[in-house]
């Protein structure tokens, strides 16, 4: 019988061969520009009469997160000026918000109040 100690081998340990891998070559980007942002848009509350001070506020509150403070401060101007802008954000988000303020109901402390308050959108630019 023979054992594994009588076994000799009779050539050279073999080596593996180093895979072949082409140079590295770093990729080169083209030159092109950025894309330009898009400017921010204002949402702009219009003001009528029939909304209760009351109301402007708690809408601001309730769809933007405006404080007591500056809810009273954009309600006086929608009602001293016609109009105020309530937020300046991205294009998506302004229309979102406008639909928010068209959609959020009439005033219930007017029982003429038949609508919610009208918004329009404009680029800042």
């Amino acid at each position: 019988m023979i054992s594994f100690a009588d076994i000799r081998c009779t050539t050279a340990p073999v080596r593996p061969r180093q895979p072949r891998v082409a140079p590295h070559k770093p990729r080169v980007q083209p030159q092109t520009a950025p894309p330009a942002l898009e400017p921010p848009w204002h949402v702009i509350l219009l003001d009528d009469e029939v909304h209760s001070f009351d109301y402007v506020i708690e809408m601001l509150n309730v769809i933007f997160g405006h404080t007591l403070e500056l809810g009273k401060r954009m309600a006086n101007e929608v009602n001293d000026c016609g109009r105020v802008i309530v937020a300046t954000v991205h294009k998506e988000l302004a229309e979102l918000r406008q639909q928010q303020i068209e959609e959020y109901g009439p005033d219930p402390r007017v029982p003429e109040c038949k609508v919610s308050m009208r918004a329009t959108i404009e680029c800042s630019e």
